[in-house]
């Protein structure tokens, strides 16, 4: 069927460079399958024999000859028009391929000197394929020129946009699979065009590889014809072009025409936006390239169709000790390739081959882009001493502490504006999440169209949100992986969106650590927040704290989780993570007004150690505790100190410990994570055999999975989330999890021995607090005055024995002053 840009070929390559890159191609090939069968007789010197094949086959053949297909044309093109270009493998399993063009190339045994170009080295490069001790099948950190990892599909094209923002030279090539095309998160990456300035940006040519099949199925977009196909991309806002054929001699010519004629109008677009300025959305190319799965392999095996069948997907010829017959078949195969003309008796590339190569840093496999651990450079950021929360009192004064984390943020952004390395990424949330200060410093990117309006979009933003997690995750991961910095941040409970993702961004940072060509690069730092504890007003639905559990699966070389307890404490935390390298970090904390515990001297020295005494909140100084309240999170923060407040003013005499945790890490011994303290400072902290009453912001068998093997923790209680919610108020979401202040002071009272005979009277008050509290929420649909309305009630003078408690606050027109923090610290001692 004849489409709008189909191209008529007019043989640009001329019979010798015809000749030469069918051949090199057919190079890339025989690697392949050698790497995928074979662990000896590298060359084919001698008759193939069972002891030459590896015992265990595994790989994938299907997807590989179409990439190293486009792997050779893709090399032309960068010496014809001195590109600087990186090759984004889509399909899963398509390692072999990007292992041989690497190894072809000579950046292979550059990495690996004992992987040399001769037949030693080429047998070491099949033997260590999908082999104990050797590499995966796919595209992984190990193989160079890459920064897509190939175990999960789906991320190929959206990593491939990450990588060119704010790289106006950079030309990635992304090989989508048609299996892959099926996901959901590559569904939505088409849309990443409409982010793209050619001002600034580089540009993705992204090439839809249909060869028809996935393990065992058709795929989807391989059934429609090319008519369907055209309009689903012009839909998506590209200029399909269709190369399509199985013939390799017709073919070349059709993909060499093809590509000139994109390059061309991809230059003409660039040349045109950075002459005139950028104005409308241009109509990026793509390609659809459809070849036969398993193209050039085994074409019936057994009477059974292979080439161009699912049954290519994987290997076509198995089985060969028991068929000796398929030992012929895989000799055959190979020596069509025709070896000897491509390889010399020593088993180097033929020199007239290995010229068709780029040289340099202009070989794929060696561009620093795909080893953005080269080209990083620190950011700029301000001293976050100077957007502190002036506290004087601990818990006397409200903000919105992403608010000032986001006054922070935009100081980030102008400071490097210039060397344009940092972006903030935000499922529509950014103003939600209370970082529009940001936009003080840069819009929000936005290349389609633009109405009057609209608010705060521009083509030059720096601000990108998309209402999808796995685009926000993606970019930022191709952002980072090619040397930018950046921040992320997200509801809480909707982060499980990108929980694989996460997975896969980890094992990419821990495979990393392992290869010394592979340098560090900046962290993936995560902001959630509209957590679960102030999601009242949205329900259920939004209410989940989980992802910290996903995180911490990870290795402890890897991950970070801090839970900053007010402003202070999170800007000491983001200052930290922003100039990190090689972890994610995971920073949780609420956008709603909340109180204020710690001045920046007292925040920067606590997260420093990532937990200790609140000594200002505690009265034990003088004797042991009788019982150690702790705390990590805002909300469970605020609800340990109520409760502290509720007992030491119904037992004077309670002598209780305060600790509050900001690096959850802490809590692990030094033999599981680097910032574990040692069991002699967990024991002087927590006791060894005292209670201890810990609120946490997430699931509470995460707080015994940490500590399980720590002394005291027999005597560990530990109040958090335990999926009841609703929408509600603010306070009821911790009342229904048992986390509220009440409960707290009741698990102290059950635990503490001298309070077992004289509390009966406090415990009916808990009783009857919860049940006013329940009452009034349903007949004022807010949280009582006495809760709403509560303040820390100690002086934080050095000497805590003498510490007096204020009067009660009274419940005046100051309420609303105190919750937006518009209120200054002698008017709120005065309102005490």
């Amino acid at each position: 069927m004849t489409v709008a840009n189909s191209i008529s070929t007019k043989a640009p390559l001329s019979p010798e460079d015809l000749q030469k890159i069918d051949a090199y191609w057919r190079a890339a090939n025989y690697l392949s399958v050698g790497q995928i069968y074979l662990r000896d007789n590298p060359l084919l010197k001698e008759p193939l024999k069972l002891e030459h094949v590896k015992p265990r086959l595994l790989g994938h053949w299907g997807t590989t000859p179409g990439l190293n297909f486009i792997y050779a044309h893709v090399n032309r093109l960068i010496k014809r028009y001195d590109l600087n270009a990186i090759y984004v493998a889509g399909p899963g399993h398509g390692g072999p391929g990007m292992v041989a063009n690497t190894y072809l190339e000579g950046t292979y045994s550059e990495f690996y000197s004992n992987i040399t170009q001769d037949e030693e080295g080429m047998q070491k490069l099949f033997l260590q394929f999908s082999y104990p001790g050797g590499i995966p099948s796919h595209a992984a950190p190990e193989t160079p020129g890459s920064i897509h990892e190939g175990g999960e599909l789906g991320y190929a094209l959206v990593h491939a946009y990450g990588a060119v923002f704010d790289n106006p030279d950079l030309f990635v090539c992304a090989v989508v699979g048609d299996g892959e095309a099926e996901t959901g998160p590559l569904a939505a990456s088409w849309h990443s065009n409409k982010f793209i300035n050619p001002v600034r940006d580089g540009v993705v040519l992204p090439i839809l590889h249909l060869n028809g099949y996935k393990i065992a199925n058709p795929t989807v977009l391989a059934r429609l014809d090319d008519r369907e196909l055209e309009h689903l991309f012009i839909g998506y806002g590209y200029k399909p072009y269709f190369v399509e054929g199985s013939d390799p001699a017709t073919m070349h010519q059709l993909m060499a025409e093809t590509l000139d004629t994109i390059v061309t109008e991809i230059q003409g677009i660039q040349r045109e936006a950075r002459t005139h300025g950028f104005t409308d959305r241009p109509q990026y190319p793509m390609i659809v390239m459809r070849t036969p799965k398993g193209w050039t392999g085994p074409k019936v095996v057994d009477g059974v169709q292979i080439e161009n069948t699912f049954r290519a997907h994987q290997v076509p010829l198995s089985e060969l000790a028991s068929k000796p017959e398929h030992i012929q078949m895989l000799e055959s195969w190979m020596k069509g390739y025709k070896p000897e003309e491509l390889f010399d008796q020593t088993g180097k590339l033929i020199p007239e081959l290995a010229e068709l190569a780029p040289v340099g840093d202009q070989r794929m496999g060696a561009n620093p882009h795909a080893n953005g651990g080269l080209l990083i450079k620190d950011l700029r950021l301000p001293d976050f001493n100077d957007y502190a929360i002036d506290i004087k009192d601990p818990g006397t004064v409200a903000a919105e502490s992403t608010r000032v984390l986001g006054m922070f943020l935009r100081d980030v952004m102008n400071l490097n504006a210039e060397q344009r390395n940092f972006r903030v990424l935000s499922p529509d949330e950014n103003n939600s999440n209370r970082l529009t200060p940001i936009l003080e410093a840069t819009d929000r990117v936005w290349a389609a169209e633009i109405l009057p309006g609209d608010d705060h979009l521009s083509r030059d933003g720096r601000v990108m949100e998309v209402l999808s997690e796995h685009l926000c995750q993606g970019w930022l991961e191709g952002y980072l992986l090619t040397g930018r910095h950046g921040f992320f941040s997200c509801y809480e409970a909707f982060i499980h969106i990108v929980d694989s993702m996460f997975n896969q961004h980890a094992k990419w940072l821990e495979a990393c650590r392992h290869i010394p060509w592979r340098k560090p690069i900046a962290s993936l730092n995560y902001l959630l927040t509209s957590h679960v504890w102030r999601q009242d007003h949205n329900g259920f639905t939004h209410q989940d704290p989980g992802f910290l559990d996903v995180v911490i699966n990870k290795k402890a070389t890897i991950v970070r989780i801090y839970l900053p307890p007010d402003a202070n404490t999170l800007l000491s935390v983001a200052d930290h993570c922003l100039r990190s390298r090689h972890y994610v970090n995971v920073i949780v904390a609420g956008k709603q007004p909340e109180l204020q515990w710690l001045d920046m001297d007292a925040a920067v020295k606590h997260c420093t150690a990532g937990l200790g005494i609140w000594g200002w909140a505690s009265n034990d100084q003088a004797c042991e505790p009788d019982v150690v309240m702790a705390c990590a999170g805002d909300v469970p923060t605020l609800e340990t100190l109520a409760a502290v407040d509720f007992l030491r003013l119904h037992f004077p005499d309670l002598k209780i410990r305060v600790v509050n945790v900001v690096d959850l890490m802490t809590l692990q011994p030094q033999t599981e994570h680097p910032h574990g303290i040692s069991d002699r400072e967990f024991d002087s902290i927590f006791t060894t055999d005292k209670p201890i009453i810990f609120a946490f912001h997430g699931y509470p068998y995460l707080i015994h999975r940490l500590t399980y093997r720590r002394t005291n923790h027999d005597n560990l209680h530990v109040r958090g989330y335990k999926e009841e919610g609703t929408t509600t108020t603010p306070f009821d979401m911790v009342v229904l999890n048992d986390l509220d202040r009440f409960h707290l002071a009741q698990d102290v009272i059950d635990r503490v021995p001298q309070l077992k005979h004289r509390a009966a009277y406090v415990k009916q008050m808990i009783r009857d607090k919860l049940i006013d509290h329940q009452h009034y929420i349903i007949e004022h649909g807010e949280d009582m005055p006495e809760v709403e309305d509560w303040k820390w009630q100690y002086y934080s003078g050095s000497n805590a024995e003498k510490s007096q408690p204020k009067t009660t606050v009274e419940q005046t027109s100051d309420k609303e002053a105190i919750a937006t923090g518009e209120m200054d610290d002698s008017a709120a001692s005065a309102h005490s």
